[in-house]
């Protein structure tokens, strides 16, 4: 089964806790403390795999749970680091980001990987906040959660060479012919329904992919047909191949069918159209071809013009050839941005996020939220009463206490922090 989008959700790993311990050992007087710090959680990893080609094995998964970070231990031993999670894709793949709408991911190389989700951080022992003043520090740091985030997972098939032109104008013909590949071949529309992949040798030792895609139809660029869900795979191809019934079997004209192909190009990307682009004249074997030809060749000018039979396998090499050879004039620099994803990231300035915000809930209540009130919200052990000193703390160095004084807090009123209410002391 060929699947080539889906939709999932991945969550990393939570880093593990920090340990309060202290040294106990018999003849160390003052041993101090020795809690270790946790173990980081598991991420999420895909990896490139260019013998995969197809999204089937992630079809049925709807959330990826990666484990969690082992906590702390006593004698200043650190938790273990929790195992990520690697999952193979097929080379092509683009992975965007729902929520934010933007790609995090683009597997371009075979064992290519990348992170989607990262996993949190361990927290630190009590070991780590001895000071002169604090020698014993009871109170140690919750691990971070790991990221969790809903990814669209998309396949955009990778090959030198794509087939484009209508249905039963011989592509799945000609890729069988040149290659080992082997799609279903039948004289009614629509027998590919996934794209086909083949790997075409020249006789002069050159070689080149060729992907033969599902036929398109006029409207394939609004959804007609099955074109609208692969024509995506076109954007990746760096030479287009147009394969033109010069036989004009099913009674439509040749050079019709070629504009309302290149209009379907166009109106779904405008810069498919700057590829270059070959003209195979199929089923040049079949009667009134050569008169098609000729009148096709009138109207169409400055394009190059290949006729063959894919059937009868004639003129098979020249084709071959001249795919090679504008294959070797193609700069893949020049097609980058396009081939391998057409995100343009803009760098510019952007101001810091404010690390608190202060807002009043409809009970009259000041809410206190932001980036750095929920880290330190995570990171803290709410049973311990020297953790929920250290937060207080925190939180008073962050300024969130000048701040609610301004706004007429006074000593005994409620406050809440993200969701839970603390009462205030000035």
């Amino acid at each position: 089964m060929f699947i080539d989008d889906v939709t999932i959700t991945v969550k990393a790993g939570k880093g593990g806790n920090g340990a309060v311990a202290f040294r106990r050992e018999k003849y160390v007087p003052k041993g101090g403390p020795a809690g270790g710090d946790g173990g980081k959680g598991g991420s999420i990893i895909l990896i490139g795999d260019e013998g995969l080609t197809t999204l089937l094995d992630l079809r049925y998964q709807k959330i990826i749970v990666a484990p969690n970070g082992e906590n702390g231990k006593s004698k200043n031993c650190f938790g273990k680091d929790a195992k990520n999670v690697y999952l193979k894709v097929p080379v092509g793949t683009i992975v965007t980001d729902t929520k934010l709408g933007i790609v995090i991911a683009d597997i371009t190389t075979h064992d290519q990987e990348v992170v989607i989700a990262l996993g949190g951080k361990g927290g630190r022992g009590n070991t780590n906040f001895a000071t002169p003043k604090i020698p014993a520090p009871e109170f140690a740091e919750n691990g971070d959660p790991g990221e969790e985030k809903e990814v669209r997972i998309e396949l955009k098939v990778l090959a030198d060479v794509g087939l484009v032109g209508f249905p039963s104008v011989g592509k799945s013909t000609l890729i069988a012919a040149v290659s080992a590949a082997r799609p279903k071949i039948a004289d009614y529309h629509f027998t590919t329904l996934v794209p086909n992949l083949g790997v075409v040798q020249v006789r002069d030792g050159r070689s080149f992919v060729m992907a033969d895609l599902p036929g398109l139809i006029e409207g394939a660029s609004q959804g007609a047909g099955l074109g609208f869900r692969f024509l995506k795979h076109i954007e990746r191809t760096r030479v287009i191949v147009h394969v033109v019934d010069m036989a004009s079997l099913e009674g439509r004209d040749p050079y019709q069918d070629y504009q309302a192909i290149n209009k379907e190009l166009e109106t779904y990307n405008p810069k498919l159209l700057l590829r270059p682009q070959i003209i195979v004249a199929n089923k040049m074997d079949l009667p009134e071809a050569e008169g098609n030809l000729e009148a096709f060749k009138k109207k169409v000018k400055d394009v190059l013009i290949i006729p063959i039979s894919a059937y009868a396998r004639k003129n098979l090499d020249e084709l071959l050839y001249k795919i090679a050879d504008v294959l070797n004039t193609v700069d893949l620099d020049a097609f980058k941005e396009e081939i391998i994803g057409e995100e343009v990231v803009e760098y510019k300035f952007t101001p810091a996020p404010a690390p608190f915000t202060i807002t009043r809930a409809d009970d009259g209540v000041y809410v206190v939220d932001g980036p750095m009130v929920r880290k330190y919200f995570d990171q803290t052990n709410f049973d311990r009463e020297e953790n929920v000193k250290l937060f207080s703390r925190r939180l008073r160095k962050l300024g969130v206490d000048d701040a609610l004084r301004e706004l007429g807090v006074k000593n005994g009123d409620t406050v809440r922090v993200i969701k839970y209410e603390f009462e205030f002391f000035d």
